[in-house]
């Protein structure tokens, strides 16, 4: 009779460290009041500086395009309306959005449908990233509920392009 070879495994233990399951973080009181540098980004909201009234041009700008975009989700608008302001794949995403919203609630999408509740921007924030890229944070009301959308504007040929719109 033969007997088999003993196996050895290729593994070896690791020993279960303390915080296993858990975050590892450091619970200590802050020594030292936080860098300059880190607040004059947060108060300026943009990565590079920019003009006050670029800034407020390009919010909007952008405040127009989003509520353009929900009303044309909503069905109340036809999307043909930002073909200029919009790339081809964001103009695809609001195509598709407005015809399951209207196949969801049995109408045609851009036909000015009454929808018993409008939807209505209510701020916009925006964050320079480059001087020809900008992202904004859109608050949108439907009567007595809020909902975000990110938008990413882009400048092509001197024009403020949305190349990027999600909903949340």
């Amino acid at each position: 009779m033969t007997t088999a070879p003993d196996l050895i495994g290729l593994r070896l233990a690791v020993p279960v460290a303390p915080t296993q399951g858990t975050l590892a973080l450091a619970l200590l009181p802050r020594q030292a009041p936080p860098r300059a540098d880190l607040l004059a980004v947060r108060a300026d909201r943009s990565v590079v500086p920019v003009d006050r009234r670029m800034q407020r041009m390009i919010e909007e700008r952008a405040h127009r395009f989003c509520q353009a975009a929900v009303e044309i989700v909503a069905g109340d608008r036809p999307v043909s309306q930002v073909v200029r302001w919009a790339s081809r794949e964001v103009h695809a995403d609001l195509r598709r959005r407005a015809h399951l919203v209207a196949r969801a609630g049995g109408h045609q999408p851009g036909l000015a449908q009454v929808q018993p509740v409008r939807p209505r921007v209510e701020s916009v924030h925006s964050c320079f990233v480059t001087e020809e890229i900008v992202e904004c944070s859109v608050r949108v009301r439907y009567g007595r509920r809020s909902r975000a959308i990110a938008a990413r504007f882009e400048r092509i040929d001197e024009r403020w392009i949305c190349t990027a719109l999600d909903f949340a």
